[in-house]
């Protein structure tokens, strides 16, 4: 799952035994040796599909970690390009390859700008944020946005029931449930409690107009359903 120049065990513990965000300032130099970087493949989608509906003038990168979702925004907006994130490490990181783009470090919970950017993009994320959490987070991007602006983030189809998949995913939550019920500070990530129908409620609340179109390229389930889905919420 990782390369050479990836993390140890010894230093993916230390993370996980850290916060949010210390664990993400320690693996930030190796984080793009490491499977939980965004695939190129759903990059790559994800910026045909957003190129497909048009040109942007400003975006956001959401939790843009490493800098990943800068690349999608640049060869979709025409300006002004942002990342923010919490963690100075990953931003570090970020300013690498970062261009012309400029990087806050700020909350998600509590972001700097108002009606600022066309286009919020976000790519793996938020299993850093509890259900509870969500509402004020879409609410925090809505406010960020300008008037019919849109944020976009792809969701992947969960594993199906009973496969390896499944209880690999239930394993990890049931092992940061119990790291975080044992240990201090938490660290918050959870891969099944972000799930679509929540989420497109959650978005509906927060005053966003939502469509999910399947993301073409990435191929659909035995069943004939998406294996990913691009959200797309509008600001009303």
């Amino acid at each position: 799952m990782f390369t050479e120049r990836g993390p140890t065990v010894r230093e993916l513990v230390g993370q996980a035994l850290s916060s949010v965000e210390r664990g993400y300032d320690l693996l930030a130099p190796k984080f793009d040796e490491t499977p939980f970087r965004t695939p190129e493949v759903v990059l790559s989608a994800t910026a045909d599909a957003l190129a497909a509906r048009g040109a942007y003038a400003t975006g956001l990168d959401l939790c843009c970690g490493t800098g990943a979702g800068l690349g999608v925004l640049r060869q979709v907006c025409r300006e002004r390009v942002v990342g923010v994130d919490r963690s100075a490490g990953m931003l570090a990181v970020a300013a690498a390859s970062a261009g012309a783009a400029s990087l806050v470090r700020a909350d998600a919970l509590a972001l700097p700008f108002r009606g600022a950017f066309d286009l919020a993009v976000s790519f793996g994320a938020f299993g850093h944020f509890l259900p509870h959490q969500r509402p004020a987070l879409f609410a925090e991007v809505h406010a960020a946005l300008r008037p019919g602006g849109l944020l976009a983030f792809p969701i992947t189809a969960p594993p199906r029931v009973g496969s390896a998949g499944y209880w690999v995913l239930w394993g990890f939550d049931a092992a940061m449930r119990v790291r975080n019920a044992l240990w201090r500070p938490p660290f918050v990530m959870y891969y099944r409690t972000f799930r679509l129908p929540d989420v497109r409620a959650e978005l509906t609340e927060a005053g966003f107009t939502v469509e999910t179109p399947a993301l073409s390229g990435l191929g659909h389930r035995p069943d004939g359903s998406p294996r990913c889905r691009l959200v797309l919420a509008h600001r009303r």
